[in-house]
């Protein structure tokens, strides 16, 4: 039981660490220019990504970009709005995977991400990434398959629900303080990273922190707050920029 504990630990502290990268590399980082890495830092970041998770990085992007370009509206790849609460929260993967190979998505939102000779080489091939990660999981637990299936399978469901909530609660359940339908969930943004400050980060993308007021708390921003220290990552924005449009019709709370 001890051993079978630990491997749901291990699960849960890797789909942190895969939250984190999500947040501070595919989305503040890559998505919205709000930060820029060092090269050394993008590299582990890719590489910590690709083994974390299987995602190839423009594909991520793609389908965020067009997300934002079409808000729960017709062309948003994984609206509550569209799709109901349950479908978004269950099958946004299934959502993402059908955005990113449409043949569409991809090359008109991420065309300044052009792959590379490492991505031709190791990060297009997710499941050569996840292999390497499992890899790692059979070393910590010396080879035991029960263990090692236990604390994968416990990553791989915390990680796809936390993300597929940002996309269904963060759009259903929560306050709005700005306009449109994106909602702030404290709850959730302790779970992923400050992804649940998600009105917040709709009326201002190209912000760094999505914590905008006192009682806010963005776990992510501490992360980048050690990288700006190091001298690792430059911010974008001091302070966040919230559009007009969003700014100007907030939601009842």
């Amino acid at each position: 039981m001890p051993g079978v504990l630990i491997a749901v630990l291990v699960g849960l502290a890797v789909c942190q660490v895969a939250i984190v990268l999500t947040t501070v590399f595919l989305h503040r980082t890559l998505s919205h220019r709000a930060i820029t890495m060092s090269p050394a830092l993008t590299f582990v970041c890719r590489s910590l990504t690709w083994i974390t998770t299987g995602i190839a990085p423009r594909q991520w992007v793609g389908v965020h970009r067009r997300h934002h370009a079409f808000t729960d509206v017709e062309g948003d790849p994984h609206s509550p709005a569209l799709e109901g609460f349950a479908r978004v929260q269950v099958g946004n993967v299934v959502l993402y995977r059908r955005a990113a190979r449409d043949g569409t998505t991809v090359e008109r939102y991420a065309r300044d991400l052009a792959p590379d000779k490492w991505d031709r080489a190791l990060f297009d091939h997710g499941l050569v990434g996840l292999g390497i990660g499992i890899g790692v999981l059979a070393l910590l637990f010396w080879g035991d398959v029960e263990l090692i299936a236990i604390a994968a399978a416990t990553h791989v469901v915390s990680y796809l629900a936390l993300n597929s909530a940002v996309n269904a609660v963060g759009h259903s359940f929560g306050r709005r303080p700005f306009s449109g339908l994106a909602t702030n969930s404290q709850w959730l943004a302790w779970l992923t990273a400050g992804e649940g400050l998600h009105s917040n980060h709709h009326a201002a993308p190209t912000s760094a922190r999505l914590s905008f007021k006192r009682g806010e708390i963005d776990p992510g921003w501490w992360f980048i707050a050690v990288g700006r220290r190091l001298r690792l990552l430059k911010v974008r924005h001091q302070s966040p920029r919230v559009s007009t449009r969003a700014a100007s019709a907030p939601q009842p709370v």
